[in-house]
């Protein structure tokens, strides 16, 4: 398994858009992505404006495949513009 660790600063204000955003997409990936075992979404309880992606995939191809999916990218802009900085995103191998 394979797990990934996004973190997201969103701009002040944009915090509900970034939220619908992220609903819509989270939707799509639990419906299409069978190797897709996690994709949740998690708020700060310090920093309101920091957001954690945690998501599990059962492999390497299930993680290709959702970095290549039409919705993902199509979701890519729409994010980009809630946010406050570029995402950080991390790695993980089960053990």
């Amino acid at each position: 398994m394979i797990g990934v660790v996004a973190t997201l600063t969103v701009q002040a204000g944009k915090e509900k858009e970034f939220e619908a955003v992220f609903a819509d997409l989270s939707a799509k990936v639990r419906a299409n992505e069978p190797g897709n075992l996690m994709y949740q979404l998690t708020r700060s309880r310090t920093d309101a404006a920091v957001y954690k992606v945690l998501e599990l995939y059962a492999d390497q191809d299930a993680l290709s495949l959702h970095g290549k999916t039409e919705y993902f990218r199509a979701a890519g802009p729409a994010l980009g513009a809630t946010l406050a900085g570029a995402p950080n995103v991390e790695y993980l191998d089960a053990v």
